[in-house]
């Protein structure tokens, strides 16, 4: 409701209404290619992490079926109940009871239709609301034809909703900072709270958030202060349920879901030197050297999180972090390496950072009896310009950021807050490109006022001339 006075477009002009029509055509013509590519491939591992859907899956009918409560734990021994936060079986259930359909495809539909309004409403929103509705206008454009988007837009995953209010809450602490307002602050760290219901990765934001209000707010520090413990303390008070939930529940208590050791051994297990010194990368090969570490034979039932996860994630924590002191310079350059893996969205991915979308073409998303004609040729035409869009995007990032620092350097570090605690922190451990969705949001808006500026120039010689 903030969005419309923030964008002073007459929607009546001609021009105004062919850029909406291109806009729509665009962003409609990539999600809905990208949906078919990926609907006939949810059962393929290559491209859906299945296994990990079948664990929400399992939990939603659980939920259906009375075996299992929304929210609360009965059984202290079910620690895989708690690998995940508790909000995405619970959509799940929910896209399942309301369908009809208890499948991944129901869940899938329901994702894809809210994403294709919701990601363009919030990216366009934080543009024009940090550097104006042409950047607005020009972050939509990218985003539309993003392959990264619109890929993790078709899966059934929490990491999409996630992505929606870590970005909403972008939105809010943007307005936070203009307005030096407690309430947008609050609702920044309201969104943030509920996107780790969806996700743990993004829970710690929010002290990076709530540092950069202190500092970046022009006020009195009393006024700073309230501001910046607004945005800490909601998302404090949101998470705080599952954090007690925990406490009672668990006799080995984790705030975070025992997921911290996995992530730091397989992470160690991507390389060579890891893999000389016994770590590997994948939850088969994690259960495997558990079971040689503990003597059980190979048909007593184990899985990554049960039986006794959080125990069992802790000494994989301990046996990585061992590790990590004992080689810091290589698990930094590890990490700069997942980094580059992160912001890779051009070319071949790099190894285990996951995909980072398709160029949509004919031979990959039309049915055999469309392969040619003027829609294949359309679409072809299409990926393409995805092609040299995704090319082109890390240059319009890099630009972008050097012009909202030059603009408003409060703005562009704000928002940059939310780029560095991606990938520095968030590298620590085995990470992929779906996790940091968010990131690559807020990029996708420096990249649209790299684009904004650049029009800017090109108008002013225009008129010098």
């Amino acid at each position: 409701m903030f969005f419309l006075p923030l964008v002073p477009l007459r929607l009546g002009g001609k021009k105004q209404l062919a850029m909406l029509f291109a806009l729509l055509l665009v962003v409609i013509s990539v999600r809905v290619l990208t949906l078919e590519f990926m609907r006939a491939r949810l059962h393929d591992p290559a491209w859906f992490q299945y296994g990990s859907y079948a664990k929400f899956d399992r939990q939603a009918r659980d939920i259906l079926e009375g075996r299992q409560r929304l929210f609360w734990i009965d059984d202290a021994t079910r620690t895989d109940l708690v690998q995940y936060p508790p909000a995405f079986p619970a959509l799940v259930a929910f896209v399942y009871k309301i369908s009809g359909e208890w499948s991944a495809y129901s869940v899938q539909l329901v994702l894809w239709f809210i994403d294709l309004v919701l990601s363009l409403l919030l990216i366009a929103g934080i543009a024009a609301t940090a550097f104006g509705w042409r950047a607005g206008i020009a972050s939509s454009f990218l985003l539309a034809l993003s392959p990264l988007f619109a890929l993790y837009a078709a899966f059934p995953s929490a990491d999409v909703p996630a992505t929606w209010f870590v970005l909403g809450g972008n939105w809010l602490l943007l307005l936070a900072l203009r307005r030096k307002s407690v309430w947008c602050a609050l609702g920044a760290g309201v969104l943030l709270g509920v996107a780790c219901w969806f996700r743990v990765n993004p829970l710690y934001l929010c002290v990076g958030w709530a540092i950069a209000l202190f500092v970046l707010i022009r006020g009195t520090w009393p006024l700073r202060l309230k501001v910046s413990a607004a945005a800490l303390l909601a998302t404090v008070l949101v998470i705080s349920p599952i954090v007690i939930r925990n406490y009672l529940v668990f006799p080995d208590f984790t705030p975070t879901g025992g997921t911290i050791g996995l992530n730091l051994w397989e992470g160690i297990g991507e390389t060579e030197l890891g893999r000389q010194n016994g770590f590997h990368f994948g939850d088969d090969k994690v259960i495997e050297h558990e079971r040689a570490k503990m003597g059980w034979p190979a048909d007593r039932p184990l899985e990554v999180h049960w039986p006794d996860g959080i125990r069992r994630d802790r000494e994989l924590a301990r046996e990585s972090l061992a590790f990590i002191r004992q080689h810091p310079i290589s698990f930094l350059g590890t990490m700069i390496g997942r980094m580059w893996g992160m912001l890779k969205v051009a070319g071949d991915p790099v190894r285990y950072s996951g995909i980072s979308g398709i160029n949509v073409t004919s031979r990959k998303c039309l049915p055999p009896h469309w392969q040619g004609g003027v829609i294949a040729m359309g679409v072809n035409v299409l990926g393409m310009i995805q092609s040299v869009a995704r090319y082109l995007f890390l240059p319009l990032v890099a630009l972008g950021i050097y012009f909202a620092a030059r603009r408003d350097w409060r703005i562009a570090c704000l928002l940059l807050v939310t780029v560095i605690y991606y990938l520095v922190p968030g590298t620590i451990g085995h990470t992929e490109i779906r996790y940091v969705l968010p990131m690559h949001g807020v990029l996708i808006v420096f990249a649209g006022a790299g684009i904004d500026q650049l029009f800017h120039a090109k108008a002013q010689r225009s008129k010098e001339t």
